[in-house]
């Protein structure tokens, strides 16, 4: 393989590895916006994605020499980077789950994220406040599976690596906290 033959955002990593900053920039400037939109999709706050996107691209220019075209593309490659750092956040505390802002339960909430009728947005935000008081009265391992599962998005295989648990007790972890939600929310 010659070096017209290999893929541009190789070159970029080939190149960042050698420590032309110019080909970091350029990397930089072509896969941050989707490497951001990985990070916010994992950890749900911006000012996160963006503190991770930054340590990942850290991590990037003092790894880049050890990036192996033959094992994954280079997109493959800094998606799993900023990933694992997001994951990796989330675990650690420095990027933690939370109970989701009223603002937010408002979006995820309602239908269509657009309520004309006053009333019925006076009573949706009720519920939603409701909602989020029996959320922090679940024990914290049922609270923390169904934020992660029901407002972050994870599977329930994701939560359980992501956790370090056996599935089937994240299924009863998530199975509790509903029951538990339910019974408060007197559905």
């Amino acid at each position: 393989m010659n070096n017209g033959d290999i893929e541009p955002l190789t070159r970029l990593i080939q190149e960042a590895a050698r420590g032309n900053r110019a080909a970091f920039e350029d990397l930089y400037r072509q896969t941050s916006p989707r490497l951001y939109s990985v990070a916010v999709q994992i950890l749900r706050n911006p000012t996160w994605a963006q503190d991770i996107l930054q340590e990942s691209f850290i991590t990037i220019w003092h790894k880049a020499a050890t990036y192996q075209p033959g094992l994954s593309s280079p997109q493959t490659w800094l998606t799993h980077i900023v990933r694992n750092r997001a994951i990796d956040g989330l675990r650690s505390g420095s990027a933690r789950y939370e109970i989701p802002t009223d603002d937010e339960f408002d979006t995820v909430m309602s239908d269509s994220g657009i309520n004309d009728d006053p009333l019925q947005h006076i009573q949706d935000s009720v519920q939603n406040l409701r909602l989020k008081e029996c959320l922090a009265g679940l024990p914290s391992d049922q609270q923390q599976t169904v934020v992660l599962a029901y407002y972050q998005g994870l599977s329930h295989g994701e939560v359980s690596a992501f956790l370090h648990q056996p599935l089937g007790t994240i299924k009863s972890w998530i199975r509790r906290g509903l029951e538990q939600l339910k019974g408060c929310l007197g559905l």
